[in-house]
């Protein structure tokens, strides 16, 4: 692929991730929240598991290393994140719980301390700062939705003890979605394999959506409650096999062509996609709070990720790198 290819597909892929928050809030007033996502990756994994089975070696995992692998990602990457993401967007717009779930990189970095007993600097710990205020300018704790005091002033005005009392359901459940993907990637890092990765993603996929099938029957869920509408009936196909499957294969050659420390920086793409989207489709908008929000929070993936960052640009900046 060349270089003017490799930005399409970036793109596209950043586009087709962000939309999935719309297709969410679109999807969401016609399922069951957790039925819903387990549908969607119950009809990405058979995709993704076809595709595996054309074009791997191997197309299901042996042994219990493997097993492990496929099921920690599955029950964190997929079940969990998705949980906490599905139920969380019945109280947030798509475009402010894509800002959310962007501090995932920050709160990987957290966990890598924690698990992998990576160093902790100055600047990372600057890191984590900016992301956690970033998530309390999104969240906006002891200001009223109607408030009209200018920028200076709401910024000056937020309470973060407000976080405790007041209704901070949506911000704290996508909050966990963004923490439990966190996790299942550093604990993945751990589990190390041979098993291809298209066959990790099916399988991962396919008991994800078991977890959020069972765990969605054991809070009283049920298909039977499913309202197929044309809207309900896209709106999962499209996150089933556009922003699921279809958007995967072209995650798995963009890993292939640029590895996973270019691939990641999608997550930064995803919120302005869902931002946009939103007001085309929906007619949201997110407020300049939390459009500072976000810039607070891709401010504290910089100062994380400034060694992976100086590499990438000076290898892109390289002349073998044509």
């Amino acid at each position: 692929m060349s270089t003017r290819q490799l930005a399409i597909a970036f793109v596209t892929l950043g586009t087709l991730w962000g939309s999935s928050f719309v297709a969410i809030d679109l999807g969401l007033p016609y399922f069951p929240p957790l039925e819903f996502a387990g549908l969607r990756f119950l009809i990405a994994g058979v995709v993704i598991l076809a595709y595996a089975w054309l074009t791997t070696p191997r197309w299901r995992p042996r042994g219990r290393r493997e097993w492990t692998l496929a099921g920690v990602a599955g029950a964190f990457l997929i079940g969990g994140h998705h949980s906490f993401l599905y139920l969380g967007q019945q109280y947030l717009s798509g475009a402010v719980a894509a800002i959310v779930v962007s501090l995932g990189p920050v709160l990987t970095a957290l966990f890598a301390v924690a698990i992998l007993d990576a160093h902790l600097s100055a600047l990372d710990g600057l890191g984590f700062a900016f992301g956690l205020f970033g998530v309390l300018l999104v969240a906006q704790p002891g200001i009223a939705e109607e408030s009209s005091l200018p920028l200076a002033e709401r910024i000056a005005a937020l309470d973060p003890g407000a976080l405790l009392a007041g209704d901070m359901t949506g911000i704290v459940l996508v909050f966990f979605a963004a923490a439990s993907f966190a996790l299942g990637g550093v604990l993945t890092r751990t589990i190390e394999t041979t098993l291809p990765m298209r066959t990790v993603q099916a399988w991962a996929m396919l008991i994800g959506a078991a977890l959020l099938m069972l765990t969605g029957g054991l809070r009283g869920e049920s298909l039977a409650a499913i309202r197929w509408t044309p809207t309900a009936g896209i709106s999962l196909l499209y996150l089933g096999l556009v922003s699921g499957a279809g958007a995967f294969l072209i995650y798995f050659t963009l890993l292939d062509r640029l590895g996973p420390a270019q691939v990641n920086l999608i997550g930064y793409l995803e919120p302005a996609a869902a931002t946009v989207l939103s007001w085309l489709v929906l007619g949201q908008l997110i407020d300049t709070l939390t459009a500072l929000g976000f810039a607070a929070i891709i401010a504290g993936f910089v100062c994380i990720q400034r060694r992976s960052l100086v590499n990438l640009f000076v290898r892109r900046s390289s002349p073998a790198s044509d």
